[in-house]
């Protein structure tokens, strides 16, 4: 029987995938309290539904950045897809393309920007990280530019990798066959040499990523590029702040999946200082924990203009490719579709602040 919800592929998943891949896929920092806190905050937030609505037609469209979408369900940036299946994020970018919804493709990918965008029939955004050498960002920049990727997700929560001690423990490296497809010298693309106690691509990342990045890295990249850019893994008003203050065009209120600094709130939880600090001076989003279509509703309703899911489009994928991930991605849409229905919310405009609350939903 084909799985009638996300948490059902996970399972699958598991079942099919090398050990040390779905570690990596699965994997949080240090005692991963925050990568559990992403998925069970929403357990605490009650929604407050009205009545007697009109809801014999639910429209889930809205737009990211002036640009249509199906739904407010996206797909998140995540590394190696090939991973999961031999296509990795072309497939993904096939199954976002049929559900008409936007795509986010990762810096760490294990198929070229340009093959990803070949295969894409949706819009495609590309989520960056800087370089010490900004010859190999600026690079990557040109190269989504004319690949016509709409905008650009400046990652900003990792300076170094967080402590994934799966990974450790695993001595987690790509196999031998695949490489980081967006960098042609060796020293860039090549993260398959294992080492018991140490993860590849923590080593890589130390070695490369800037770890001097300030708010002027926002506003060398708004300086090189025509594009939009987004920045992500913001917690906080005061970055927030900062962020509006530097030109960002959207925030992702992200905690790069629980993989960072532990600890760290949940997104939900961090979602509805941001959107106050922002009053509306750019659009923000949301990533962590969304495995419902009440997740979502959830989110739009604290002021999310859109979520971004990861790993149970990873999922989708190693249970059945392009197909998979368009599954998982057509549950969360049917899932919100009835809860924007039985929430008396039948447009995404209509979603507010007044449908959620934190705690009890009723004094008894």
């Amino acid at each position: 029987m084909e799985p009638i919800n996300v948490l059902e592929y996970e399972t699958l998943a598991q079942a099919r995938m090398d050990p040390m891949a779905w570690d990596y896929y699965r994997s949080g920092g240090n005692d991963e309290v925050t990568l559990r806190a992403n998925c069970t905050a929403y357990e605490r937030i009650r929604l407050r539904p009205r009545m007697l609505v009109d809801v014999s037609h639910c429209d889930l469209s809205t737009t990211v950045l002036g640009t249509p979408v199906s739904m407010p369900i996206m797909v998140a940036p995540t590394a190696y897809h090939c991973l999961a299946c031999p296509e990795g994020e072309c497939e993904t970018a096939r199954a976002a393309g049929e559900v008409q919804t936007l795509m986010v493709a990762s810096t760490l990918a294990t198929r070229p920007l340009e093959d990803i965008a070949k295969a894409a029939s949706g819009p495609l955004w590309f989520q960056l990280y800087v370089y010490r050498d900004r010859s190999v960002s600026e690079s990557l920049v040109r190269r989504a530019e004319a690949a016509g990727y709409r905008a650009l997700v400046l990652t900003v929560d990792t300076p170094r990798l967080g402590r994934r001690e799966r990974d450790i423990r695993n001595g987690f490296g790509l196999p031998p066959h695949l490489r980081m497809a967006n960098f042609v010298e060796e020293a860039y693309a090549d993260v398959s040499e294992r080492e018991p106690g140490a993860s590849a691509l923590a080593v890589h990342a130390e070695a490369m990523f800037d770890t001097a990045l300030t708010w002027e890295g926002l506003t060398w990249l708004r300086g090189i590029t025509p594009l939009p850019v987004l920045v992500k893994g913001i917690l906080t008003a005061e970055d927030a702040e900062l962020a509006v203050e530097h030109g960002a065009d959207g925030i992702i209120v992200s905690n790069h999946g629980g993989r960072q600094l532990d600890g760290v709130p949940a997104t939900i939880e961090a979602l509805p200082e941001v959107v106050d600090a922002v009053r509306g001076r750019c659009e923000v989003y949301l990533d962590g924990g969304i495995r419902r279509g009440t997740d979502v509703l959830k989110a739009l309703g604290f002021g999310a203009r859109g979520v971004f899911v990861g790993r149970p489009i990873l999922w989708g994928l190693a249970v059945n490719g392009a197909a998979g991930a368009r599954h998982v991605l057509e549950l969360l849409r049917a899932e919100l579709e009835l809860a924007m229905m039985l929430a008396g919310r039948p447009t995404v405009a209509s979603i507010d602040r007044t449908l959620v609350r934190w705690g009890a939903a009723y004094n008894q």
